[in-house]
């Protein structure tokens, strides 16, 4: 894999804080973490946190709970482990994904800390905004301690949201990948819907919107149990589209959405068909797996593995639209799937992933995507709309 620039230290949010936390004196303080919440020395914020003085009243926590233990979709019960009260926001109905406003009640600041990987499909950005608007005209500040993100804060790409189609996979008007800060898209959205909050952002030192999570010098500490490495990240914004279909998205293997397949997926034939379209970045090889839980578990299955090799070149979402329709069109067993997808039965899965039924239509007429992108526009509209939110900027 190609990287991107030359390595060099990133100091997080929570590092700045925990240098200086006069911002939180004498305030009652809750967070919104989970494991990625740590220092550059692996220091948990709540710990590094009380042993500076902080009293932290009770953590929130999001889907995979406290600790990642959880599968997605799975609801998280109140972990332990902290000796710190731990409520989850992701429990079985849709309720339960914003704080309870008697939760709030005795809280002078809230202080989101958790590692994105830059897709609006990954739920934990959404988390934060919907606790923004539970925030809002509370007069309790929401304090972001910014981390990078990893797939660089410079490539925006597919289609934006559209309005109707709003889940918990989708919050933001914003491209699949949105090339945001957790900061930045606080500052975003707290435009966007229009949120009476006062809003700190502790930002970083030493990022550069080129980087991606590798260029940092941070350790990464996988964000969810799915997401084991930055290579999953990078491949994250197309694949995780085979959620909303019958391929397996590589879940119940150690190498999800790198790897995916089916128990009817001619491998040999997908990769002849990729290989004649003029797509960059990526290598595919033949891979036989056996899922241990979740789609075909327990069924050996012809796969696929994706080889990112010129991250430059990569364009992750547009190369997962692509796939779908190749595997479509020599599959008669391919399907979209209609299940209920995290908590919206109103429309498909790879619509609430796409942000709209666009895609998903075109794909059933049976259209060609082409490497001149249809959502081309509307990832140059949104650059030019986030330039005033950005923190960041490279010399």
């Amino acid at each position: 894999m190609q990287r991107s620039g030359r390595s060099h230290r990133t100091a997080a949010g929570l590092d700045i804080l925990a240098d200086d936390v006069s911002p939180l004196q004498g305030k009652r303080v809750a967070l919104l973490v989970n494991h990625t919440s740590v220092t550059s020395q692996l220091e948990y914020s709540w710990d590094i946190l009380t042993a500076r003085g902080i009293e932290i009243k009770k953590i929130f926590s999001p889907e995979h709970g406290l600790f990642g233990t959880e599968q997605d979709q799975d609801p998280c019960s109140e972990q332990d482990g902290t000796g710190i009260p731990v409520i989850s926001l992701y429990g079985s109905t849709i309720d339960s994904l914003t704080p309870h406003k008697d939760d709030l009640d005795n809280i002078d600041v809230l202080i989101y800390d958790i590692q994105d990987v830059g897709s609006r499909y990954y739920t934990y950005l959404n988390t934060m905004i919907y606790c923004m608007k539970r925030l809002s005209g509370t007069g309790t500040e929401l304090m972001v301690l910014d981390r990078p993100n990893p797939l660089n804060g410079i490539n925006a790409e597919g289609p934006r949201l559209k309005k109707g189609y709003e889940s918990f996979v989708g919050v933001a008007p914003v491209p699949v990948r949105h090339a945001m800060t957790a900061g930045e898209m606080a500052l975003y959205a707290r435009d966007v819907f229009g949120y009476d909050l006062e809003l700190t952002i502790i930002k970083m030192k030493g990022w550069e919107r080129k980087c991606i999570f590798s260029d940092t010098g941070l350790p990464w500490v996988p964000p969810s149990p799915n997401m084991p490495t930055l290579s999953t990240a990078l491949v994250y914004p197309g694949m995780c589209l085979l959620e909303g279909t019958n391929i397996s998205e590589g879940r119940g293997s150690t190498t999800p959405f790198e790897l995916f397949g089916a128990p009817f997926l001619n491998a040999d034939a997908v990769i002849e068909e990729f290989q004649k379209s003029s797509l960059e970045g990526c290598v595919l090889r033949k891979q036989f797996f056996k899922p241990t839980f979740n789609k075909f578990a327990l069924t050996p299955c012809p796969g696929i593995y994706i080889h990112v090799t010129d991250l430059k070149r990569f364009r992750p979402f547009f190369f997962g639209v692509k796939l779908v329709e190749i595997m479509k069109r020599l599959h008669g067993e391919f399907a979209f799937t209609d299940d209920v997808y995290e908590f919206n039965d109103i429309h498909p899965a790879f619509d609430l992933l796409t942000g709209g039924c666009e895609i998903r239509e075109a794909l059933e007429a049976g259209d060609n995507f082409t490497n001149e992108s249809p959502w081309k526009t509307e990832e140059k509209e949104f650059l030019k709309e986030r330039e005033s939110f950005l923190l960041y900027h490279d010399n």
